[in-house]
């Protein structure tokens, strides 16, 4: 982390990170935002106004006598604050519109921009991490929209007119007061690039926290019968501790700046005494005057504060900036190609030619070869970690190889649409992937053109109906988080059931049945063979009893294929294949 800040990466400079900003997110405010800024401009205004009234205010009302004065002054005075008081509604009310809009905005485009990303990044990802660039990062850099335009136009607003009270009353005064602003340069940009490297490093540290917690809540079960609750709670503890020093060590490096502005200050109003009194003491300034800009320069501090905490406000977002621009700069490995090539539904031969494939350094496919024919049931057997559900992974485009071709109907896949690619197949994995939805919402994943009877038919043909018809709240029952209100053969009915809603020309079933009991299985195997008849089916079972009826049995090991045939002749051959039979009855 500290050789990559010492080096910073141009692409994300403070300037460059800002014209982002400014281009993808505020751009499309720029009404609002102006009328915002005049309003802040109105009401940093009135400040300096305020700083004005005081000279008539002592020299002739209080000094002079002039009772009637009073009046005018007074209701002067009262109109400023009316006008701060109005002016602050009006501009808070519009800044938080733009800066939630704007955070919304991000929010939205980030999780559209990774799900968008191939399936390795995900590998290398995990959920927390990302839930914290999406939620976190961008909350981080919502709170400092505001706060920023704020500072940059109301503010700066104030001190110029401030600052123009006490230049027209004494330019030397003034200056007098800014005689330590240079000591302030080195120091700042010191404190600006340490508060952006702990910042980055507590946005790295708050997804560590985020995945923890994920982990731990989804293996709850294996944590409490693992009695591994202390152990979690130490590595939490770590990681929580770790934030708490880097948030600390942040707020100090924050907070310097304007304790350093505080500092020069003080040297500024000690220097004004010692020239100002003199001057009064001898006629040549009077009360008034100096009251009117002794104010304008008090008034001027807490705005001068603010502006110099906004370089540690800024690093502070920057850093999240940078981190949420890095995820909208990664490109997806896998996209649709220029051409476009949509496939035909009616020609679903799969053919992988020499297909290899490297996780890191270990090979899982090496060579794989094998065709599928359209309309027929193709079984993949072997043992596990042979390669097969990488197949499957392949044939969706979730993954590329390295080397080799995969074809559907002789167009080799990299080559066509990508939607229209996954469209060919239907799915059934192992594990079913179900969310915390109602068993309907989780059948249709979000269709709205499926008729009434359609859903029925895929419901019972699932065997859904067998345990949603004695639910109280029958399909419309929530699933819970990730299906936990379901037990794991239910859960496995519901993903059936979307395979046969969905209809396409190929089916991939994963294990589609391992989770259900014998007599379940039995009508669900029923299910499942009349919706492959005329399709193009590609099954994985490590109960060779479910596939012994395919037309085809492809058997891998190491990621190459060894046998090939239907159930009968690789019996005959006494190969592989007959060997894992022979385990299974044996078992």
């Amino acid at each position: 982390m500290g050789r990559t800040l010492a080096r910073p990466d141009p692409r994300y400079s403070s300037g460059k990170l800002f014209a982002r900003l400014w281009r993808d997110y505020l751009r499309r405010h720029w009404p609002l935002m102006t009328l915002a800024l005049l309003v802040m401009m109105i009401e940093g205004s009135t400040l300096g106004a305020l700083s004005w009234m005081l000279e008539p205010l002592f020299d002739r009302v209080f000094l002079g006598g002039e009772t009637g004065l009073i009046w005018w002054v007074g209701l002067a005075i009262l109109g400023l604050f009316v006008i701060r008081a109005v002016t602050l509604v009006v501009s808070r009310t519009l800044l938080t519109r733009i800066s939630l809009a704007s955070s919304s905005a991000m929010q939205v485009d980030l999780t559209r921009h990774i799900l968008g990303l191939d399936q390795a990044f995900f590998q290398h990802n995990p959920p927390g991490a990302l839930i914290e660039r999406v939620q976190g990062d961008t909350i981080a850099v919502q709170g400092v929209w505001s706060t920023f335009i704020t500072g940059a136009g109301r503010d700066a607003v104030s001190l110029i007119a401030l600052f123009a009270v006490a230049i027209s009353i004494d330019p030397i005064w003034t200056a007098t007061t800014l005689i330590g602003a240079p000591l302030l340069i080195l120091p700042t940009a010191v404190a600006q690039r340490y508060i952006r490297k702990k910042t980055a490093q507590m946005r790295s540290q708050s997804g560590q926290r985020a995945t923890r917690l994920d982990e731990v809540f989804h293996g709850i079960a294996a944590v409490k019968l693992n009695r591994m609750e202390d152990y979690q709670m130490r590595r939490f503890a770590t990681i929580v501790d770790a934030i708490r020093r880097a948030q600390v060590k942040m707020t100090m490096s924050q907070t310097m700046i304007p304790a350093m502005i505080d500092v020069v200050t003080g040297l500024g109003f000690f220097g004004v005494l010692l020239l100002a009194g003199g001057e009064i003491a001898a006629g040549q300034r009077t009360v008034g005057e100096f009251m009117s800009f002794f104010t304008a320069i008090a008034l001027a501090f807490q705005p001068l504060r603010r502006l110099g905490g906004l370089a540690g406000t800024w690093q502070t977002a920057a850093a999240s900036l940078e981190r949420l621009y890095r995820l909208f700069d990664t490109p997806p490995a896998i996209t649709s190609p220029a051409t476009g090539l949509r496939p035909d539904p009616a020609q679903t031969t799969i053919r992988l030619e020499g297909v290899r494939l490297s996780y890191g350094e270990t090979p899982v496919l090496r060579g794989l070869s094998f065709t599928a024919e359209a309309g027929q049931t193709t079984a993949l057997v072997g043992p596990s970690g042979a390669g097969k559900s990488t197949v499957f992974a392949l044939l969706t485009r979730m993954i590329d190889p390295d080397s080799g071709r995969i074809t559907i109907g002789g167009q080799d896949i990299r080559a066509l649409d990508l939607p229209a690619l996954r469209d060919l197949f239907s799915t059934v994995a192992q594990e079913a992937a179900l969310f915390d939805e109602t068993i309907r919402e989780n059948v249709l994943l979000g269709r709205t053109d499926v008729p009434a009877p359609a859903l029925a038919r895929a419901l019972q043909a699932a065997h859904v109906t067998d345990f949603t018809d004695s639910l109280p709240q029958g399909i419309d029952t929530p699933a819970g988080p990730r299906g936990s209100s379901l037990s794991g053969g239910q859960r496995q009915r519901v993903a059936i059931a979307r395979a046969i809603l969905r209809d396409a020309p190929i089916l991939l079933l994963d294990e589609a049945t391992s989770a259900l009991d014998t007599a379940s299985e039995a009508r669900v195997a029923e299910a499942l063979a009349d919706l492959s008849q005329g399709r193009t089916t590609l099954v994985i079972a490590h109960r060779l009893s479910t596939v012994r009826n395919a037309d085809k049995i492809v058997v891998i090991v190491d990621g190459q294929v060894v046998e090939e045939g239907t159930h009968e002749t690789l019996l005959v051959q006494g190969g592989t294949y007959a060997s894992l039979c022979r385990m299974q009855l044996t078992d």
